[in-house]
Formats: structure tokens, C-alpha cells, sequence
């Protein structure tokens, strides 16, 4: 094999060239943790996706797995992610401030904007033993987008956080049994965070009231932006239990980022002070953030070489996530978003069936359940709910060198509720956001396609 190598280097080199083309100004799907990384995978709702080794996108989901691949191969694909989440007003308001409380209206539109989550993996195979893989993906991604007047308008309009995920790994054949896998991760994050202002709530309690100024009179604008590199592992390991059953096991671990970058404030009110401008100045801004760590083990059993059937279980470490902060050094106070996720956890079964040489057809279902503990804590940042996935998958093998797969999944989502309370203090972090209370409308499809090629 060692005479393919030279080839194997340029094949990379061009490989990982069209994976930045790929991901350069992707706008990404809604939500905050994708495990769309395998259209293989996504037609049985990610069942098995630890224990499966059936092409290069087992790089993501257990490195481990690379040991079931011949040669060098390749996988690349995308997600075209449509998600629905209509607000339902049932009752915003301002603060109960001086003036008293002004009522919220509009529900905001559908805050689900489509996009893109792409990936692109290779395996190559360096000896016997000794294998060799990389990954450029998308792990995380939100983007929400409410109308400028809506009801939460001091809450969110517009959230986006895109990463690139750069995944280097390798495995190990120990013996017919047993391979271990383990990779490292550099991942890059962009995150832009905006919502209006309350400038007449503002100017009010700062004592400007007799100027005309009340809640809901002079709204301006603020945007956070920033962005940062972080950096962890992750390792795998696959038993084969029998000639028709294995079992994988792969974690990920946590990324420490701490974002920095900019506050900048739109249309803030003139006053005969100049205290607004001068206080709401644009700024440096830093923010620090773990995003999970994940554990996943699977089981696949070949009942026959037509028919097969998969499980997952999978774990993500949430509970690091208190919090969302943001220091500013401008003299505001800090920007806080109070979280208080737990742990979750995804649950998932599948099979698939080969009729011919040619085609395999997959089925699956999962539950999927929120980190987010009430609907107090809820933001509309992320409005998400425990989910329920139907996913179906075709894959056709044109040649032994040449294979499609494509998929579609559709995600039942819980009604999000949100119950947002001001306090009575400007000290409190809701009391300029205003009370916001609702309950959503919400569903996701995912269209998939990917194409994978054995050198």
C-alpha cells in the first residue's frame, strides 16, 4: 500500500481546500448542537452511529471505526435544516416601572431560519493496523430571527453562532476484537447577538422622565459580536462481539472558549445631559463559554447480510452551562442571561435492509431531550423543546468505487413555553428586557444528500 501514499497527500490536500470552500459563509441551521454530521447516518436517526464503521464519516461519530474501511475514502455531504418556531404573545409587557407597565405586542414571525450544516471526512487505511482520518464539520450552530417590533424584542431579534470543527484523528486495529480511535479537536466559533433597547425605560429610571421619555418610546439597538479558538479530544473504541455484532463507545470532550470582541449601540436617544450617549458607548466585550462534552455508546446486529438493526444512547454534559455573561469595558454592567441547563439525553433506534447489492434503505426514530429545565429559563435565543426525530435514508452504490446517500428527517418538537418574569429592580436581568410570555409553534426538517468515494 505504501506505493499510494503520494497520491493519498494530494488527495488531502485538495480534500481539505474544497472543505473550506464548503464552509466559507454557510449560514447555519437553527439550534445549538448538531449531530447532523452523516446523511448515512441521519436515515436511521443516528442509531448506532458509534458502533456502524460504514464509511468516513465515522471519523466524527467513533474514529475507532476507521479500522472497517479499505483503502482511502472519502465522505462529503449536506443538511438543508428548515426549521418552524412561531411565537404565540400571550401577554408581554414592560416592567411595572414608574409609569407603570406598557403591554408587548407581536409574536415575532417564525424565528427558524433555513440553512446549511456541511461536512466533509477521510479514512485512509496505512497499514493493516494503522489508520488515519480527518474531519471538517459544523458541532454547533444556532440562528434566529425575530421581527425588529415584536413582543421580545429586548430579549433577542437576531442570534447567530457559527463554528468549524477541525478534527485530525487516528485508530488502532489491537486485534480482531478490538480498535481504539482518538482525535483532536480545533474548533473556531463566530457568534453575533442582537436585540432592541428600552432607551425610554432607561432614560426614565435614570431620572429623565419629565422629558417625555416612558417605556416603549424610544427603543434603540444593541449588537454583541465576538469570536475565539478552543481545542480538545476525543477517543472511541469498537468490540466486535460476534461476525454480526459490535459495539462502540466515543466521547468528546468539553471546549473552553472565551469569545471576545465588541458592543455597539444604535440609535440612542439625545438628551439635553448627554447622559444616555455617554453611557451606552460602544465597547470591548469578552465572554466565557463551555460548550458540552459528549458520550455516546452503540450496538448493531447483522440479523442477516440484509437486515440489520441499531441502537445509541448519547450523552451531553450541559450542566457547565449556567450562564450566559457578557463583561463589558465600558463601564455597563455585566450582560446576563441566567441558563441553568442540565444534562441530556438522546435515545435512538433504527435498521436497515439491503435488498440487492446495490441499495440499502434505512428507517429510524430517536428521542431527543432538552437541556433547558422550565420555561423560565427558556430564551428566545434558543427556544427549544424535548424533540421526537422520523428519519428515512436510501443509499445507492453506482460502483465499488462510487456511492450516494440521501436522507429526510422530520423533528416533532414540545410547544416551547416561555414565562419570562421582571423583577422589581433595574438590578434584576429581565426588568429592562420585559415580561415575556408565550408559547411556540415549532417543528424541523432536514433534507440531506452526501456522496462517497473509495479511492
Amino acid at each position: 500500500m505504501k506505493d499510494r501514499h503520494p497520491q493519498t497527500v494530494r488527495n488531502l490536500a485538495v480534500i481539505c481546500g474544497l472543505a473550506t470552500t464548503v464552509l466559507s459563509g454557510q449560514a447555519l441551521a437553527a439550534g445549538f448542537q448538531l449531530i447532523e454530521q452523516s446523511v448515512s447516518g441521519m436515515g436511521t436517526a443516528y442509531a448506532g452511529g458509534s458502533a456502524l464503521g460504514e464509511d468516513a464519516t465515522t471519523v466524527f461519530f467513533n474514529p475507532a471505526g476507521m479500522t472497517r474501511l479499505k483503502g482511502t475514502q472519502t465522505s462529503a455531504g449536506f443538511h438543508v435544516v428548515m426549521p418552524q418556531a412561531e411565537f404565540d404573545n400571550q401577554g408581554s409587557s414592560t416592567a411595572n416601572a414608574g409609569s407603570g407597565s406598557v403591554p408587548l405586542t407581536g409574536n415575532g414571525g417564525d424565528a427558524g431560519e433555513t440553512g446549511v450544516v456541511p461536512n466533509l471526512y477521510v479514512s485512509h487505511q496505512y497499514s493493516e493496523e494503522l489508520f488515519f482520518g480527518l474531519g471538517v464539520n459544523v458541532p454547533f450552530g444556532l440562528s434566529t430571527h425575530y421581527d425588529n417590533d415584536w413582543a421580545g424584542r429586548y430579549h433577542a431579534i437576531k442570534s447567530e453562532v457559527e463554528t468549524v470543527n477541525i478534527n485530525p484523528s487516528f485508530a488502532y486495529k489491537v486485534n480482531d476484537w478490538l480498535s481504539l480511535g482518538a482525535g483532536v479537536n480545533a474548533q473556531y466559533v463566530d457568534a453575533k447577538l442582537t436585540n432592541a433597547m428600552d432607551f425610554g425605560l432607561i432614560a426614565e429610571d435614570e431620572g429623565l422622565g419629565f422629558l417625555g421619555f416612558s417605556p416603549t418610546s424610544a427603543d434603540g439597538r444593541s449588537k454583541v459580536q465576538g469570536d475565539d479558538w478552543a481545542y480538545g479530544y476525543n477517543l472511541g473504541l469498537l468490540l466486535n462481539l460476534g461476525e454480526q455484532t459490535r459495539l462502540g463507545a466515543h466521547y468528546r470532550s468539553k471546549l473552553d472558549y472565551t469569545v471576545k470582541g465588541e458592543v455597539t449601540f444604535n440609535n440612542v436617544p439625545d438628551d439635553p445631559f448627554g447622559a444616555l450617549k455617554a453611557k451606552f458607548k460602544d465597547g470591548n466585550a469578552r465572554s466565557s463559554v463551555d460548550l458540552p462534552w459528549t458520550l455516546s455508546v452503540s450496538l448493531v446486529h447483522e440479523f442477516t447480510p440484509k437486515w440489520a438493526v441499531m441502537a445509541d444512547f448519547s450523552r451531553t454534559g450541559w450542566n457547565d452551562l449556567d450562564e450566559l455573561r457578557f463583561e463589558f469595558d465600558n463601564g455597563l454592567p455585566d450582560g446576563v442571561t441566567t441558563l441553568n441547563w442540565s444534562n441530556s439525553n438522546r435515545y435512538s433506534v433504527g435498521a436497515t435492509y439491503k435488498p440487492t447489492g446495490q441499495w440499502t434503505l434505512r428507517a429510524g426514530v430517536a428521542f431527543d431531550e432538552t437541556p433547558i429545565p422550565d420555561k423560565e429559563y427558556r430564551t428566545p435565543r434558543i427556544p427549544g423543546e424535548d424533540r421526537i426525530w422520523g428519519a428515512l435514508g436510501v443509499g445507492y452504490r453506482y460502483s465499488d468505487s462510487l456511492s450516494f446517500d440521501f436522507g429526510y428527517a422530520h423533528l416533532w418538537v414540545d410547544d416551547p413555553k416561555i414565562d419570562k418574569t421582571t423583577g422589581s429592580s433595574p438590578a434584576d436581568e429581565d426588568y429592562y428586557r420585559g415580561n415575556l410570555k408565550g408559547e411556540y409553534d415549532a417543528s424541523v426538517d432536514i433534507v440531506s444528500a452526501q456522496v462517497n468515494w473509495i479511492f
